[in-house]
């Protein structure tokens, strides 16, 4: 097996819970953060799966729960899926039929870049680089299945 773990069909392959662990560096200044918490996916009517995150998020030394909602909807294979907002608004495509996929994000005048990974049934990665005029991150996110 090598580096990556193909994914012939990528809804199934999301559905359920994931424990998620994200750092955060900032490095323009060095500030660093943490995630915890976990991700629910489950299914949306009319198909796809609602990606709803909560934890907390640990920045210069203070804790405050965060969330996000993403909708992950059928794209053109099954191996490949649409991702939104929660509002409807794209994000980026999603092709894991190899294990790996490179998606990028203009967003005002910043470029978000990311990277994912998958390692096996029940681990997989992102890394989102983040560039811009007043940005310059790095987010790199672990996903375990949960149960």
């Amino acid at each position: 097996m090598g580096e990556f773990w193909p994914v012939p069909d990528v809804l199934k392959y999301l559905a359920g819970r994931w424990s998620v662990e994200r750092t955060v560096r900032d490095r323009s200044s060095g500030d660093g953060g943490r995630f915890e918490g976990v991700t629910v996916f489950r299914a949306l009517d009319g198909g796809g799966l609602l990606h709803q995150e909560s934890g907390t998020f640990l920045w210069q030394g203070v804790p405050r729960p965060a969330e996000r909602t993403l909708r992950f909807l059928p794209g053109s294979s099954p191996g490949t899926a649409d991702v939104r907002f929660a509002d409807g608004r794209p994000f980026h495509g999603l092709d894991l039929t190899s294990g790996h996929h490179v998606a990028a994000h203009p967003c005002a005048a910043d470029l978000y870049r990311g990277e994912f990974t998958v390692r096996d049934r029940d681990h997989w990665r992102t890394v989102w680089r983040v560039g811009g005029p007043a940005k310059d991150l790095v987010l790199t996110t672990d996903y375990a299945r949960k149960g």
